[in-house]
């Protein structure tokens, strides 16, 4: 049997019985409500959240969370299927593209001598441990959507679910972060996300494979 058949076999046999787009939806939905149990649990919102809303640098970090969680849950339901599982990553360039040109604002608008302290921030190892915990949650729901699907990819398909669990972690630890500095999220968030990116990179490599 070549490579084809091979893989339009796997799409039939393997098949979920949701829809691998509703599969994904749901999980992601159901780990967002374990993560947001454990965000209330453990950080809470910010004293001034209802004031930080009106202002565009506090949005815009729930604007990039959110593109990347999208995103990548769209490519993880790809993922599920055998047939659909190699690809480009192209949606995976809207969050970068987003927040170089964050960067490149701030960098412009503000001083340089002020570059240092956005960068550093109040929060930094605050955020690279609140996000990881806050992501296994959705993580762990989307490998286990993902082992009711068929992907060939298990190692890209672990990543992908890992981005997408990552972008909805830290969507919930911006409700809390003190820092708005597109700088800071530019580095430390995507230093967070990366982390459990390659958990779920590893991770799908020892679940999803057939």
């Amino acid at each position: 049997m070549n490579t084809d058949k091979l893989i339009a076999a796997l799409a039939a046999d393997g098949k979920p019985d949701m829809p691998p787009g509703r599969m994904v939806l749901s999980a992601a939905l159901a780990g967002f409500v374990i993560a947001a149990v454990l965000f209330f649990a453990m950080l809470g919102p910010r004293p001034d959240f209802m004031a930080a809303i009106h202002t565009p640098r506090f949005v815009f970090k729930f604007v990039v969370t959110l593109a990347l969680a999208a995103s990548a849950a769209i490519l993880v339901a790809r993922a599920a299927r055998p047939a659909a599982s190699a690809g480009p990553n192209v949606l995976l360039l809207l969050t970068p593209t987003l927040l170089v040109l964050a960067v490149v604002a701030e960098l412009f608008l503000e001083p340089a001598n002020s570059w240092t302290k956005w960068l550093i921030g109040h929060n930094a190892r605050v955020c690279m441990l609140s996000i990881p915990i806050l992501s296994l949650g959705p993580l762990a729901i989307l490998l286990v959507a993902l082992r009711q699907g068929a992907t060939t990819e298990p190692g890209r398909a672990g990543l992908l679910a890992g981005l997408a669990a990552g972008g909805l972690g830290a969507a919930l630890y911006a409700a809390h972060c003190p820092d708005d500095s597109p700088l800071f999220v530019a580095v430390w968030y995507t230093l967070a996300i990366a982390l459990i990116a390659l958990i779920g990179g590893i991770a799908g490599r020892r679940m999803l494979r057939w």
